[in-house]
């Protein structure tokens, strides 16, 4: 197999945090390949933005399983769904979330993003997504310590 002739790299540090993501880019490399990758990237930067903000990820995730659960996806339950979360119960989810930090609207754009997934749509280009048009692209499966 021949060398790699370019590559994308990806390499984080931050306290106890590290990420790790390369790909070697050769002749035969797939479009879809690459584009996969970097929604890996992308997926790995947003997913450690909420907690480094101090933002509780979890309770919005549990405001929205109790908004979502039993719906089906349709665009009418997504509208019925995004008119909850003016309700005092999200606001109450939110404020909770941030714990007396100003980052509300960040903890919003999270609730907003979280609720439209849950609801089977994708505002962005995923892993999941990918996998889903190209079923032979695989999510990487999580690294780390394992247990003897």
């Amino acid at each position: 197999m021949d060398e790699p002739s370019e590559y994308i790299d990806f390499m984080a540090k931050y306290k106890d945090w590290i990420a790790i993501k390369r790909l070697g880019i050769r002749e035969d490399t797939k479009p879809e390949e690459i584009v996969h990758h970097m929604a890996g990237i992308k997926g790995t930067i947003e997913g450690k933005i909420y907690s480094i903000m101090g933002i509780n990820t979890g309770i919005i995730d549990g405001f929205v399983e109790s908004i979502t659960k039993g719906k089906r996806k349709s665009y009418e339950a997504l509208a019925e769904v995004i008119g909850m979360l003016d309700s005092a119960q999200a606001k109450s989810a939110i404020t909770e979330a941030c714990n007396g930090k100003p980052f509300e609207p960040l903890a919003e754009a999270y609730l907003l993003g979280k609720v439209i997934r849950s609801m089977g749509y994708e505002t962005s280009i995923s892993q999941e997504a990918m996998a889903k048009i190209f079923p032979d692209l695989k999510i990487p499966k999580v690294g780390g310590r394992k247990k003897k």
